[in-house]
């Protein structure tokens, strides 16, 4: 006998929103039965965070947004990421379970020196999500922090971050020289801070990464956010050791995404 002649509606939708985004599809397949439940907005809420609302609000995308059937919401969070924190943070979900995933803009982030024109300079390019993104001119050292609310992030959840950017054709100064990348939560002890080169010679190891936007990454580091409160979590990326003047480096953000398995 089908369980859908067992047992009532609200039942099943309580057992397919225990289960995952994924399962959730695969069970919509299974009978017409099912498709109705499983696709239905009392599932696919549960699937969506809990300050949805309040983040699609402060977001700069439409009302309208919140209109959508709750899976539509879900897969357009998924694929479409919108830009909230006054257009300096780039919010989205993972596709396979719901967490949420941040990339905190250049505008957000506290770059040392960022304000005087002879050392960078803002500029807008079309593969960035972001309207501006700071360009490196000329500095001796370089300090780049960042930090973001844990309560921002989702609970019980493993998370990576990773440094976004760009080198220009005619860069200077990181070909050598190895920059520190460092990430912690405020009040515990230090990470491990990764020494990492961001322009090596081809005959190396290239330890960035091209996405599939077309920008560079490169992991700095990871950390567990087991429960949602008022900490942070703070990354930083410096090269203060020496002063040989750098140029061409093009920062998009920091990415905090969630890790699983298969990010490696």
């Amino acid at each position: 006998m089908e369980i859908t002649k067992v047992l009532p509606d609200d039942c099943i939708s309580l057992i397919i929103s225990l289960t995952s985004p994924r399962d959730a599809c695969r069970m919509a397949l299974l009978s017409h039965a099912f498709n109705s439940i499983a696709d239905s907005n009392a599932v696919w809420q549960m699937f969506l965070p809990l300050d949805y609302i309040h983040i699609i609000s402060n977001s700069s995308s439409p009302p309208s947004l919140l209109s959508l059937p709750k899976k539509d919401l879900y897969f357009t969070l998924c694929y479409h990421p919108i830009l909230t924190h006054n257009g300096d943070m780039k919010f989205q979900l993972e596709k396979e379970s719901g967490k949420k995933w941040y990339m905190v803009g250049a505008r957000a982030l506290s770059i040392q020196w960022v304000d005087t024109p002879r050392h960078w300079t803002w500029i807008s390019l079309p593969d960035s999500r972001f309207c501006r993104v700071a360009k490196l001119k000329n500095v001796g050292r370089l300090e780049i922090k960042g930090k973001v609310k844990l309560n921002t992030l989702s609970s019980n959840t493993n998370y990576e971050a990773y440094f976004v950017f760009k080198l220009v054709r005619d860069r200077y100064g990181f070909r050598h020289t190895p920059v520190e990348l460092d990430v912690s939560i405020e009040g515990t002890a230090a990470g491990e801070v990764r020494s990492v080169i961001l322009d090596p010679p081809r005959n190396m190891p290239q330890q960035a990464k091209e996405r599939v936007d077309g920008w560079l990454e490169i992991e700095m580091g990871e950390f567990f956010n087991g429960f949602e409160n008022d900490r942070t979590v703070e990354f930083s990326l410096r090269e203060d050791h020496d002063d040989q003047p750098k140029r061409g480096l093009i920062v998009q953000g920091i990415e905090l995404r969630p890790k699983h398995k298969n990010n490696r």
